[in-house]
């Protein structure tokens, strides 16, 4: 199984706050609830393309 590294962005600010690992077979676009240091909060992050 192969793996690539994704950035995660904030849906909010738009900032790339972190890198995640996510097997090639993924398909689908990962959101994550994560905090965000630039808004001060917990804020969905998606991958970015």
């Amino acid at each position: 199984m192969k793996t690539k590294k994704k950035i995660l962005e904030c849906s909010i600010c738009g900032t790339h706050n972190y890198k995640t690992t996510v097997s090639q077979q993924h398909t689908a676009r990962l959101t994550l609830k994560k905090y965000c240091p630039k808004c001060q909060k917990h804020t969905l992050h998606q991958e970015t393309r």
